[in-house]
């Protein structure tokens, strides 16, 4: 097989600089890139990797780049901005697509455009970090221990602290509400409503609905009409009413700009994830399941490299072979077993 060249854009970012870490840690030789040339470079010449710089508001710049890399890691955020102008260009040159989004419009955006992906012999992989790995294989997991599940609830419990990345898309999100998926349609929700107790691993928690990735994601992979994802919502308070309004959520970017680029590698390894789920059927019949793990940047990381890595060489299919070319959530792509493969990750099986 011809070497395999794959690329890290958003490298200097917080995530993208963990996942180009990990992968030259582990002998691999990704190619560097972003707009921040400095930042670029430097971290390049301390890996040893090479690096290419360029901006996706250039788009013939961004296929020059894009030519002769086979796959991309797209960690540069807001996604909602930098995601279209990524796949346009990875269509264009037969390059497959990883991103770590969370954004509902980018998963939407991304997964309508299959049948161009398919056309192209490209794999769009999109929510390959911990929004929404672990949660949407965790599902897939569900629905094949019962098929004819109608509803589906998530729980996600990940402490440890954000990157600024994640915080400042989290403004945007916290101003909107939450939502939850009825009958296949997306239904405006207060955050934190529905609530419940969930039983994780390690103890019971008070959780409540939020807009995470898997009310699209789960959706897409399961064809479940019915889902509510939850975590712990901070109760009400004069700050999260003040989020609703825009001069408010200026300042506070601003004050999210001055904080630390995300957890400390000593944060991240004295805190693990946590997630569960179950099904439901029309009879009432339900099937539950728990997965634990590292901390979600760290499984990001992970879950990014390995993708790629299963990408290149042409396997970790639902079957173990290769991923069909289209549009793809990390469980149509590679199913529930690629939980597994994943560092510190203990699933407990599904159980009445």
């Amino acid at each position: 097989m011809p070497h395999q060249r794959w690329m890290i854009y958003g490298a200097n970012g917080y995530t993208g600089e963990l996942v180009a870490r990990l992968a030259a840690g582990r002998g691999d030789r990704p190619v560097l890139a972003g707009r921040n040339a400095a930042a670029i470079r430097a971290l390049a010449d301390e890996l040893g990797l090479d690096h290419v710089i360029f901006d996706l508001r250039e788009p013939i710049a961004t296929r020059r780049a894009l030519a002769d890399v086979d796959l991309v890691a797209h960690c540069a955020g807001p996604f909602v901005a930098t995601s279209g102008p990524m796949v346009d260009a990875c269509l264009g040159t037969g390059t497959h697509y990883i991103d770590v989004t969370g954004e509902h419009a980018v998963f939407e955006a991304v997964l309508a455009r299959s049948a161009e992906a398919e056309a192209a012999g490209v794999v769009l992989l999109t929510g390959g970090g911990f929004d929404v790995v672990p949660t949407d294989c965790l599902a897939n997991l569900l629905h094949a221990a019962l098929p004819d599940a109608t509803a589906l609830e998530l729980a996600f419990s990940a402490p440890g602290g954000m990157s600024r990345g994640t915080a400042t898309t989290g403004l945007a999100t916290s101003a909107r509400g939450a939502f939850r998926r009825v009958a296949g349609v997306m239904v405006p929700t207060p955050m934190g409503t529905p609530a419940r107790d969930v039983p994780f691993p390690s103890k019971v928690r008070r959780v409540g609905a939020v807009p995470w990735g898997d009310l699209v994601t789960a959706h897409h992979s399961t064809r479940i009409g019915d889902i509510v994802v939850y975590t712990r919502v901070p109760a009400p308070s004069l700050t999260s009413r003040l989020l609703r309004f825009a001069p408010f959520r200026a300042l506070a970017a601003r004050a999210i700009k001055r904080q630390p680029p995300g957890p400390s590698p000593e944060t991240r390894a004295a805190t693990k994830c946590e997630v569960w789920g179950e099904v439901r059927n029309a009879a009432g019949e339900t099937r539950s399941a728990t997965l634990t793990g590292p901390n979600a940047y760290d499984l990001t990381a992970d879950a990014v490299h390995r993708a790629a890595e299963h990408l290149l060489a042409g396997t970790g299919g639902r079957r173990g072979g290769a991923v069909a070319p289209g549009a793809h959530t990390p469980g149509t792509a590679f199913g529930p077993d690629f939980l597994t493969g994943l560092d510190q990750v203990t699933v407990h099986a599904p159980t009445p």
